[in-house]
């Protein structure tokens, strides 16, 4: 199986779309953890697959996280730009913090 493949299930089990920020993959991580964990669905619907699901969503977790910490960033202003866009918008109404 390829990296992007790997990736793409592992976004997929996650519940992500296409595009995520850190903090998004971060909170439904936490979500779907909470959701299977067998130490908090402890009733008798609880069997073996939600353990299976959490070595999934771990496995999952840990990709995600290793590809997100690969990436370089940019700090050119066209790229930082294009990451607080409505910076631009802001300076055109305020100069200096001041109206």
């Amino acid at each position: 199986m390829s990296k992007f493949e790997e990736i793409t299930e592992a976004r997929t089990v996650l519940g992500l779309g296409e595009t995520a920020t850190l903090k998004e993959i971060k909170q439904a991580y936490r979500e779907m953890a909470s959701r299977h964990h067998p130490d908090k669905n402890q009733d008798e619907t609880n069997d073996p697959p939600d353990e299976e699901m959490m070595k999934k969503l771990n496995l999952a977790y840990r990709l995600l996280m290793d590809y997100c910490n690969r990436c370089r960033c940019s700090f050119k202003e066209e790229d930082i730009d294009r990451a607080y866009p409505y910076d631009k918008h802001f300076k055109k109404f305020f100069q200096d913090g001041v109206q």
